[in-house]
């Protein structure tokens, strides 16, 4: 919907690369930017979702599209990448793009991977009436916590220059072009300039915004593949404001929408901002496929932002851009649309809190993972403890939000909530209730044992019932009791528990044949719940070790841990708490008052008059000192030495330099005799910036000399001679901060 509104002066403002121009005029028009819910390998529902995306924003009126990064074979294929059927496949759906008489009188900005010269690159094609009007190559590569994009695609190093790209015969017989400009260009139409951004060029320092906004560009596409990280949006957003507030322009922000395949989910919030300030904002978390953002933009308001006399200074001496010239404009040079157009204003930026991302992220996660592994719901051991409670009230929040969408008339939502319940083709049952959709797909277990709690029991019974799962209690003590009388038959000695005179080593025997069998036991049950039902198919086994835990090595391997995937698996023990007091409140669920109010424990141990087994207890430090060791060995990628000397200055004024160095010292001993449990952990949502996922987020050996004695000495030494102040009366301990 670029439309000219007439004026009767001219402007040295617009951009004219064409010989001759009748009229002079001021720019109104509308952008359209895109959230696609894209799938690694699902070429055709990528090509669906692209085509439904151009439908939209052309009936709406838009006259550019801009999409998500490697939108057409998926973001998270890795190393898929580097096989020929990728790029070959590319090829094919975009021909049928091309082909599509959708695409016609828009420009569209798709992503796919190319080989040129040999060479494979990240690339966005520009596409105009049929024809490529440049494919230009990714410059700035992401290759570092979740991505190594430099495994699979080689920057483009020749900024500022294009080559000749010949195309595959396949899109010459459809386009007539035998070859088409590769490289670092601009579109220039007649009324305006395109310049093109991937993902991480936004990140780097000298983005290729600023060159390009000081060579006359206004308007500034980026296509993303950017992934939820708690706490992570407000960065994002910052940094698009903050691409135009100097410089001037519009900044469209596409990007990808759920889970593709993998660990991460992407949390599109499609942005279009002009000027610094955000005018259109898209969902973070959404059932929605494909979401696509419009506004409606005077573009004359960039040219008149761009009049500071520093800023034309730098424009006047910028180094020129190639233009691919458009002999088109992109609006519409009408008039009969002045009494009707209204131009987007500024909006207030949403930011949820952590607490709804934890409610909304890990639950669109989960549903993406279970309607396309097409199996027929979860399964989750329920201890009674907060982090299997948090577990659940996750899919429960997945319930809801797919009973949300099927009020809404979601028919993609409500067909794969028929499917994955097992309804008929004919079946006319809609899934608005939640607690009818989670007793239909969501399956809780309380596996006992003679060292359980009434009250852990008790809470998980009634927490099931106020989802609405289907849920189990029993008791395996005839399990444990077998197998410690088959290890005493075999050798001759029977283990027995601390409490009963045993040593260290019997105590954790003991302790990890009950989590072990409750992991067989939950694979069992998951497998065989649906016929027991009376349905087909089997269950996906959630995990419910959080981050805390993980980077700790607190859980037995080849435990309940262990399971198909896990939704709390990369959030700290203290953000769940918080999101379970939120999720009391906002889902009615006074239960997880409970939760709570319970000191976390395993329940592995016999509970006597003068010992009830505690987690914190057990770990030699707390959930929040742990959150702290946390960051400081990954965001801030501190040694045991480094480490130790800033909690000196953090703790100094409550914890002694001794006290400090054995906290420091305790934790790295425990997280690297550990640290091969990483290895197997079971796949978690990402979500939090120190996860230890060993997978590919945070790599590091697991074998380490777990006693660091020369890093260990350094610490002892320094901590001998380092005065004491945790002694200071408050009055010095001020004056000292």
């Amino acid at each position: 919907m670029f439309k000219y509104l007439r004026s009767s002066f001219w402007n040295p403002f617009i951009p004219d690369p064409w010989p001759s121009f009748s009229n002079f005029n001021l720019l109104i028009g509308a952008f359209c930017s895109c959230s696609l819910n894209q799938w690694a390998l699902d070429f055709q529902g990528n090509y669906e979702r692209i085509i439904a995306s151009i439908r939209i924003a052309k009936e709406r009126g838009a006259t550019l599209r801009v999409g998500p990064e490697l939108e057409i074979p998926g973001y998270g294929c890795l190393d898929h990448f580097l096989e020929g059927d990728i790029v070959l496949h590319s090829w094919e759906i975009l021909g049928q793009i091309l082909e599509n008489e959708i695409v016609q009188n828009i420009v569209c900005d798709v992503g796919m991977p190319i080989v040129h010269k040999n060479v494979i690159y990240n690339c966005r094609v520009i596409l105009h009436n049929g024809k490529i009007l440049l494919i230009r190559p990714k410059m700035w590569m992401a290759n570092d916590g979740n991505y190594r994009e430099l495994r699979y695609f080689t920057p483009w190093a020749k900024h500022r220059k294009t080559e000749d790209h010949y195309l595959p015969r396949m899109i010459q017989a459809i386009t007539g072009q035998i070859k088409v400009p590769f490289g670092d260009a601009v579109i220039s139409t007649i009324d305006t300039c395109i310049g093109v951004e991937l993902c991480e060029e936004l990140f780097t320092p000298a983005s290729p915004h600023i060159l390009m906004g000081l060579d006359g560009v206004e308007i500034f596409t980026n296509s993303s593949g950017s992934h939820h990280e708690l706490r992570k949006l407000y960065t994002r957003i910052e940094l698009i404001k903050e691409a135009t507030q100097k410089l001037g322009g519009v900044y469209l922000y596409a990007n990808q929408q759920g889970c593709d395949g993998d660990r991460l989910y992407y949390d599109g919030c499609a942005m279009i901002a002009l000027n610094g300030k955000i005018i259109a904002q898209g969902s973070q978390f959404s059932l929605y496929d494909v979401e696509v953002v419009t506004a409606t933009i005077d573009i004359e308001d960039v040219r008149s932002h761009r009049t500071q006399r520093s800023r034309s200074s730098q424009a006047a001496s910028a180094e020129r851009y190639n233009r691919i010239e458009v002999p088109m404009p992109l609006s519409d040079e009408t008039e009969d649309f002045l009494s009707d157009v209204k131009l987007t204003k500024p909006i207030d930026v949403r930011f949820h809190t952590p607490e709804e991302e934890i409610a909304l992220g890990p639950a669109c996660w989960l549903w993406d993972y279970l309607r396309r592994s097409r199996t027929q719901g979860y399964f989750v051991p329920l201890s009674g403890g907060i982090d299997s409670c948090a577990t659940a009230t996750i899919v429960y929040s997945m319930c809801r939000l797919v009973s949300e969408a099927a009020l809404r008339g979601d028919k993609q939502v409500i067909a794969d909530a028929r499917r994955i319940a097992g309804e008929p083709p004919e079946s006319i049952w809609l899934p608005v209730d939640p607690r009818d959709l989670c007793n239909r797909i969501f399956h809780t277990c309380y596996m006992g044992t003679e060292n359980s709690s009434v009250e852990t029991r008790r809470r998980a019974k009634m927490l099931a019932e106020a989802i609405g799962a289907y849920h189990i209690d029993l008791n395996m003590d005839t399990l444990v009791t077998a197998v410690r009388n088959l290890f005493a038959y075999v050798t001759g000695h029977k283990p027995q528990f601390r409490a009963h005179g045993g040593s260290n080593a019997e105590n954790l025997a003991l302790q990890n044949i009950q989590a072990r069998l409750r992991m067989v036991l939950a694979y069992l049950f998951a497998q065989l719940l649906p016929w027991v039902r009376g349905k087909v198919g089997g269950l996906l086994v959630l995990g419910s070790a959080n981050v805390d835990e993980s980077l700790r090595g607190y859980l037995t391997k080849y435990d309940c841990s262990s399971a198909d995937i896990n939704p709390i698996g990369s959030i700290s023990k203290t953000d769940l708490k918080k999101f379970i007091r939120y999720a009391r409140d906002a889902f009615d669920l006074p239960i997880l008052d409970d939760f709570l109010d319970a000191v976390p424990t395993a329940e592995l141990e016999p509970i006597t008059e003068t010992y009830v087994q505690a987690d914190e207890a057990d770990m030699g430090m707390t959930y929040d000192e742990l959150s702290v060791f946390g960051r400081l060995r990954k965001v801030d990628k501190c040694g045991p030495y480094a480490m130790f000397t800033k909690l000196l200055h953090e703790w100094g004024t409550t914890h002694s330099p001794t006290q400090i160095a054995e906290k420091v010292k305790l934790f790295y001993f425990e997280y690297a005799r550990n640290r091969h449990k990483m290895t197997t952990l079971t796949p978690s949502y990402h979500a939090e910036s120190y996860s230890p996922d060993d997978n590919r987020f945070d790599l590091r050996p697991f074998l380490y000399p777990s006693r660091f004695p020369f890093q260990f000495k350094k610490i002892d030494t320094l901590a001998a001679a380092v005065p004491d102040r945790s002694n200071l009366p408050s009055s010095e301990k001020a004056k000292v901060e």
